[in-house]
């Protein structure tokens, strides 16, 4: 089946003359595009998919940088398409305009073409109904859509088909099933499938576990510079798990995935100079990498950045910077930085000595299982601080901390609590 591999776009007093050629293709499972600007009309310009320099250098078209890129799900073909935009009233109202037109652009182009049997197509119809994105959102169709370009190979929708199953969006919920449609796309070298199923047989859903198998995807994912599967392994390497620990090789799955920008692995890189893991203990370094991560928004690296201002490593001492970096993490429901601003509060390290907002912040952590904050919460029960006075609370939370095997707590409990705070 032949599809297009030009778009042509007309020209007149408002509409601007541009052809915007496909001239490469990454074949039909991975299809991309590069885009030619018509050197007569414009001058000299090849770029590779580079929607925003396009619209940078060109704004009063940028409407055709969005008609070009829905070229780029479609398979191999040599035929034309001319395709007539309709005039932009302004610059400021031109990115709404480029956002409105593209949906109904790339609605009509591959609607076309998924009629006639295309599985790119297909699969990028499928996302428009399952996104909503220039159609009312509609799970039924996307299924619909999904699984006829699943059907012909395609792996975008193979591993769509895995996710909705996983979740149990517009199909039952089936990881067994969810596994099938994962491998199917994995096989086919779809990096974020072959990461989900690793993730499947780690856990041991829908498949029997098996941290080999699960290890061998997090590689096949990670050679394809999948960030998230680089930081997987990282940690993998860094805590043995399935493997010898290894700390040259922790470090470099890290390294690759912090130099992606991966706030997870900045922070485990990070956390490797601290520890001195592999390297020289250097906590400045491990200073740089935990700010990466919280300049990120990121609430471990919010956390462990925190921590160094509370404890003066790397950084000058700083209670007030602690507390506000714990504010943040905690403010994202992290519980250890609820436990550690209720200890700040407790212990009046830079603000005054608050015991209410030290039980405040202890219990929200609590409330999610943090062993820390219920032993810290049990004793402001025992003692009566920031709370009445309750004894049976105080032994139920020392109880649930000691569970979780956290020493203080066993050791209060497995005394009677004759050996517990207050």
């Amino acid at each position: 089946m032949q599809v297009p591999r030009f778009l042509r776009v007309g020209s007149s007093a408002v509409r601007p003359r541009l052809l915007v050629q496909v001239v490469e293709f990454g074949g039909a499972n991975w299809p991309w595009a590069r885009l030619s600007w018509d050197p007569r009309e414009t001058g000299s310009i090849d770029e590779s998919g580079m929607t925003e320099f396009l619209v940078r250098r060109h704004q009063h078209t940028a409407l055709v940088a969005v008609a070009a890129l829905a070229l780029s799900g479609c398979e191999e073909g040599t035929q034309e398409r001319a395709v007539d935009l309709p005039p932009t009233p302004s610059i400021e109202r031109e990115e709404s305009a480029l956002a409105t037109l593209g949906r109904q652009l790339a609605l009509r182009f591959f609607y076309g073409l998924a009629v006639q049997g295309a599985p790119g197509a297909q699969a990028r119809i499928g996302w428009m109904y399952y996104s909503g994105t220039g159609v009312p959102e509609d799970i039924a169709k996307a299924v619909y859509w999904y699984r006829l370009a699943a059907d012909q190979g395609n792996p975008r929708a193979q591993f769509s088909l895995g996710y909705l199953h996983n979740q149990g969006e517009g199909v039952p919920k089936d990881l067994a099933e969810s596994a099938r449609w994962y491998r199917l796309a994995a096989e086919q070298g779809h990096p974020v499938a072959q990461y989900n199923l690793a993730l499947k047989y780690r856990s041991g859903q829908g498949v029997s576990e098996d941290m080999a198998e699960a290890i061998r995807w997090y590689r096949l994912a990670a050679d394809q510079g999948y960030a998230n599967a680089r930081y997987a392994l990282g940690g993998i390497y860094r805590w043995g798990f399935g493997v010898p620990v290894d700390y040259a090789e922790a470090l470099r799955f890290y390294r690759l995935g912090a130099s992606q920008g991966h706030s997870g692995a900045q922070v485990g890189l990070g956390s490797m100079y601290r520890n001195g893991r592999g390297v020289p203990k250097d906590d400045v370094e491990a200073v740089r990498w935990y700010r990466l991560a919280a300049d990120q928004g990121y609430n471990l690296g919010y956390h462990y950045l925190a921590r160094q201002y509370e404890r003066g490593e790397g950084v000058s001492q700083d209670f007030a910077e602690a507390i506000r970096l714990y504010g943040l993490a905690a403010q994202q429901g992290y519980s250890r930085s609820q436990s550690s601003l209720g200890s700040m509060y407790r212990n009046g390290r830079g603000v005054p000595k608050d015991d209410t907002e030290a039980a405040r912040w202890y219990r929200l952590a609590a409330d999610q299982g943090y062993a820390v904050a219920q032993y810290q919460l049990g004793g402001l029960f025992a003692r009566g601080e920031g709370v009445l006075p309750d004894l049976s609370e105080a032994a139920r939370l020392y109880g649930l901390a000691a569970k979780q095997g956290y020493a203080p707590a066993k050791k209060c409990v497995e005394s009677g609590y004759q050996e517990c705070p207050g």
